[in-house]
């Protein structure tokens, strides 16, 4: 089987498990929202000692440990969870824009957009935490389907 026949299986398997468990989904999502903020302020620490990078470093830091640690208290806040990372994303792209440092232009401009979907994402997901699981498995399944089909 190829791999991204695999990839595609495993992501429709993913989409399937979200859409039928959405609550379980929406404390994984936390977790890994929570995990990925820790790492993205690791990452933004080290790869630049700029005062802005260490900032926004920390910040995404202290949100990611209580996005990980609190699940209880923060399931429920999905849809701001998505506005913390739309702002976080935003500002690391305008932050690689302004620098020019070590992140490509390109990568900069995509994480302007995808923290502009993220955005999106909180908007859709204040009034019904549970509909952001569900429409992350609904775009699991066209990519896995996608990924599947293609060659």
């Amino acid at each position: 089987m190829e791999q991204n026949q695999a990839a595609g299986i495993v992501a429709v398997i993913l989409g399937l498990i979200f859409i039928i468990c959405p609550i379980f989904s929406s404390i994984a999502l936390t977790v890994l929202i929570g995990l990925s903020l820790v790492f993205l302020g690791i990452a933004l620490i080290l790869s630049g000692f700029s005062a802005l990078n260490i900032i926004i470093g920390i910040l995404a830091i202290i949100v990611g440990a209580a996005f990980t640690f609190n699940i209880g208290a923060l399931s429920v806040l999905l849809g701001l969870q998505f506005y913390v990372i739309g702002i976080l994303m935003i500002l690391t792209g305008v932050t690689g824009l302004i620098s020019g440092s070590q992140i490509s232009k390109i990568a900069s401009v995509l994480m302007i957009i995808l923290g502009i979907v993220s955005f999106a994402f909180g908007g859709l997901s204040i009034g019904q935490p549970l509909y952001a699981p569900i429409l992350i498995g609904i775009g699991l399944i066209v990519q896995g389907i996608s990924l599947y089909l293609s060659e």
